[in-house]
């Protein structure tokens, strides 16, 4: 069975993300002492630690959503 690597079904709104995102992606998981997997494959990390990288990368991104609206609205929550 071959497996596909590096293909995602997600599409970028904003494909010059891609690179930001990726670092997030390493941040996140150095802070929870989750080591990711040098040839990109994923296939052999357990799902919790997968899902622990994607919860909290989602908390940064509203976390940084919810600062740049405050900012721009002038509404501070």
């Amino acid at each position: 069975m071959l497996m596909a690597q590096n293909r995602s079904s997600n599409t970028l709104v904003v494909p010059q993300a891609n690179q930001a995102l990726d670092q997030l992606k390493y941040e996140v998981a150095q802070e929870l002492g989750i080591q990711i997997p040098q040839d990109g494959y994923y296939g052999n990390m357990a799902t919790r630690d997968t899902g622990s990288i994607g919860g909290a990368i989602t908390r940064r991104l509203v976390q940084i959503a919810e600062q740049s609206l405050a900012g721009q609205s002038g509404f501070r929550s």
